[in-house]
């Protein structure tokens, strides 16, 4: 494995470590509300693939090294500094974020939605520049992930247990969501049934909830981002390609204005959409003005922050 493929702790000044945990916060925001993507926000602020890797860092010998109580060998093999860093600001994110999302998105849902369309599409500008080589398998590839991700966006949500070990797969598997750009892992809880329950535990602080949700997402994360990684290092166009696909049919999702067709009534009496179909508005109205002017603001957002990065690259 060549050098620039491994996972190598990156040694950063402390005001550098302020700005990953800035960009972990903008990646809880993300990850807050169902059908956008901490992932994507990595994307957008150029550290996902160093994401993939020091996620990786925790491989076999890193618990080897732990085990045997080589602690300073085990700091130094992981990239510790670098997770801290993004992992304070998401949850600093998810902590103080999760009551004031929640209510954007049952008192004003089309102006919250329409910013992140705005983020999402930019995004699909700047993630797929970093394609070098445009083939028909690429774009086989984009088309892939977005017939998938179009598709899957589109299941009916399910009434689910509130076991442990239920909660256990639910962290699992929305944690390999959250770290895919266009996979939104609060929009699988909401497919497994289970987002509104662990909102509920974070605004409640219930622990054990959180910790066995925590728990399933440790798991998956670590087998998931090495094949993750493995895929990146050995066909990163392809997978660039596929992610991009899987951003561009989020957007089925994301789209602001939606006709409900089917609800349910939840355990705490609200009132919860189920099947959804997009529209376009029936006539101009401020509202419609103020989404129009959000769309752009998360669309220049992007490019100021994919602008940023590529600086900060170069210096």
């Amino acid at each position: 494995m060549s050098k620039k493929n491994r996972a190598i702790p990156v040694k950063r000044p402390f005001f550098a470590y302020i700005i990953l945990a800035a960009k972990g916060f903008c990646m809880g925001a993300s990850d807050v509300v169902p059908g956008v993507s901490g992932g994507t926000m990595a994307f957008i602020l150029g550290i996902y693939e160093e994401l993939i890797n020091a996620i990786k860092s925790f491989d076999l010998k890193s618990l080897r090294l732990l085990v045997t109580l080589k602690i300073r060998a085990f700091i130094d093999h992981i990239s510790w500094q670098f997770l801290l860093a993004v992992g304070i600001g998401i949850l600093t994110a998810i902590f103080t974020l999760a009551k004031a999302l929640a209510w954007l998105l049952q008192n004003t849902p089309v102006l919250i939605w329409s910013f992140f369309l705005g983020l999402i599409l930019a995004s699909v500008v700047t993630v797929s520049r970093r394609i070098k080589h445009w083939q028909p398998l690429t774009w086989a590839c984009l088309l892939g992930g977005l017939i998938g991700i179009y598709f899957l966006v589109g299941l009916v949500p399910g009434a689910t247990p509130n076991d442990l070990w239920f909660l256990f797969l639910s962290g699992a598997i929305a944690i390999c969501a959250m770290i895919l750009p266009g996979i939104s892992g609060s929009f699988i809880l909401v497919l497994m049934g289970k987002y509104q329950y662990i909102l509920d535990a974070v605004n409640q602080r219930d622990f054990l909830v959180l910790f066995v949700v925590a728990a399933g997402a440790c798991v998956g994360i670590a087998a998931f981002s090495r094949i993750l990684g493995w895929l990146l290092s050995k066909y990163h166009d392809l997978m660039v390609a596929f992610l991009t696909g899987l951003m561009l049919g989020s957007l089925r999702k994301i789209w602001p204005w939606k006709e409900t067709l089917e609800s349910i009534i939840d355990s705490h009496g609200k009132t919860v959409p189920v099947v959804q179909a997009n529209i376009v508005p029936a006539q101009w109205s401020g509202e419609v003005l103020s989404a129009i002017c959000l769309m752009v603001a998360g669309f220049l957002v992007v490019f100021v922050l994919d602008r940023i990065a590529g600086k900060s690259k170069t210096d």
